[in-house]
This record gives C-alpha cells, sequence and structure tokens, in this order.
C-alpha cells in the first residue's frame, strides 16, 4: 500500500512537472554544519530569469521530528502550470531523543524565507509576492515565519525580512498554548514559538483549511484565530471540511478541494490570473 501511494504521489509530481515544462531544481539555501539544506523549485514553462512571478514557499509536516519536502510537491508542480514558482524547503527535524522545542526548525524556515527574498531576481520571482505555505507542524513553520519575531538563526542577514506576504495554512499547528498541540515540547516558552499569540496589523492575508474531524487542532482554535486577525484588520479564510481528520489535504477529494480554494485565494490578491484549471471532486457522503 505505502510503495503504490508513493508511485501515484511520483507520478502525479511528474505528470503536473510535465505539464509545468520543468523538472525540479535543486539549491542549496544553507549549510547547517556538515548538511546542505536544500530547495526543491518548479517553475512554470515559459519562465524566464527577467521574470517577477509570485512564489509559494512550502513547509512538510511531520510534528517537527520527521516528514519529507516530496509531501508538497503535487502542489508546487500544479502552481508552476498556473504561472507562479513553487518552493519546497527541505529542513532540520528535531533529532531522536531530543523533547526540546522545534528551534533548528524555525531557524531554517525563517533562512529560507530569507534566501528566496534574497535570490528573488535570479529565481524570476516578485519579492513582494510570497507566500508561505505548509502543513499541521509546517504549517505553524509557515506562520512562524510571518508572525513571531526572534530566534533567527545567527548566520542570518536580519536585513532581509523573512516574512511572507500571504499565508496558505493546510490544518497548521498556530496555537502553541497550554493544552494546544505542541504544548509538551514548548512548555513554557510557548510565547515564542506560537503564532496565535503574535497576531498584529502587520500579519499577511491569510487562508486556512482545517476538517472538523481532526483530533489534534479543534475547529475553536481556527475560531480564534480568524477572529483575532479580522479584530486586528487582517484579512483571514477560514474553511472547516466535514469528517476530514488531520492531515486530509494530502488526498483526494480534499486535496483538490483544498488547491482550488488556495488557487482563488491567491487570485484574489492578484497573483494569479483566471480560473483554477482543477475540477472539484464530489465530497465524501455523510456517515
Amino acid at each position: 500500500m505505502i510503495i503504490r501511494k508513493f508511485l501515484f504521489l511520483c507520478t502525479a509530481v511528474c505528470a503536473l512537472a510535465g505539464r509545468a515544462g520543468a523538472a525540479t531544481e535543486t539549491l542549496t539555501y544553507k549549510q547547517a554544519g556538515d548538511r546542505a539544506l536544500q530547495l526543491f523549485i518548479e517553475k512554470p514553462a515559459d519562465w524566464k530569469a527577467t521574470d517577477r512571478r509570485p512564489a509559494v514557499v512550502f513547509f512538510f509536516g511531520g510534528g517537527w521530528v520527521g516528514g519529507s519536502p516530496t509531501q508538497f510537491a503535487p502542489q508546487s508542480a500544479y502552481f508552476a502550470t498556473r504561472g507562479l514558482v513553487g518552493v519546497r524547503v527541505e529542513y532540520r527535524v528535531i533529532p531522536k531523543g531530543n523533547d526540546g522545542p522545534p528551534i533548528v526548525c524555525v531557524q531554517d524556515a525563517k533562512s529560507a524565507l530569507r534566501y528566496v527574498r534574497a535570490h528573488a531576481a535570479e529565481l524570476g520571482i516578485d519579492p513582494q509576492r510570497i507566500a508561505g505555505a505548509g502543513g499541521s507542524a509546517g504549517g505553524h513553520l509557515a506562520a512562524f515565519t510571518a508572525l513571531v519575531p526572534g530566534l533567527d538563526d545567527p548566520a542570518d542577514d536580519l536585513k532581509v525580512s523573512c516574512r511572507p506576504d500571504a499565508l496558505v495554512l493546510f490544518n497548521p499547528v498556530f496555537n502553541n498554548g497550554p493544552g494546544q498541540w505542541g504544548h509538551g515540547r514548548v512548555g513554557e516558552r510557548y510565547r515564542e514559538f506560537s503564532p496565535a499569540h503574535h497576531i498584529a496589523k502587520t500579519a499577511p492575508p491569510t487562508t486556512v483549511f482545517l476538517g472538523d474531524a481532526d483530533k489534534l487542532i479543534p475547529v475553536s482554535v481556527l475560531t480564534e484565530f480568524a477572529a483575532e486577525m479580522k479584530k486586528a484588520g487582517v484579512r483571514c479564510e477560514a474553511h472547516v471540511y466535514p469528517q476530514a481528520g488531520h492531515g486530509f489535504f494530502n488526498k483526494d477529494p480534499y486535496y483538490t478541494l483544498t488547491l482550488i480554494e488556495a488557487d482563488k485565494f491567491l487570485a484574489s490578491l492578484g497573483w494569479l490570473t483566471g480560473a483554477p484549471t482543477l475540477t472539484a471532486p464530489a465530497m465524501p457522503a455523510p456517515h
């Protein structure tokens, strides 16, 4: 079953990459000790170095302890077919046996956003139209780069902003306060890590996707987050899907449904033109 799912994912990515007209490109954005951390980039078929295209930077999920940048390969390749540059980030996860907070994860996330913005010209990207995206712990990292100050890599050039200009979040872990997921790792330091505790008028426009059967992130967390964003005068769309659990966006019908809504959101910002090129599948029947 795992092999079949992997082959299906590879087939889907290759098909979308083929439609985008270019294979995935890989480059190093950071050297962490003896490890070179990579960005995986999908570009549109008509991409040119002189372009100034919007970009979406994806962070994979996995509880800060696992996961792979392949998770968002289909979404990244799809957005390349729509004229955006898709960027998937490899970041360090918390080592096995370490019960501490995700310091290396958030450091790498900020480093990656800074790299993309600092190298926007050579990547054919508009440095003022970079979206942060991710699922679960990856959603936390995307939101962290946008909202939470501090915990930068000491080697980063802090004159380059790590804040994305929009957020596309899939069941994100964005509240690490008492009683919420992730609090066990961050403990009393939760305000240093929790995006929900740093909402301000400077937050970017945001769209969030969550299932109402998610056992890690209750709908109330999203409702409170959206209310605080709107109170701050920031646009925040909340999409809640019935009968959907954690990680629901990784497979259809929710993979396509959430991607269509993400497309519409970015189009509403003026980053895309035309309608989504995906067809919405039928929702599952109620239990």
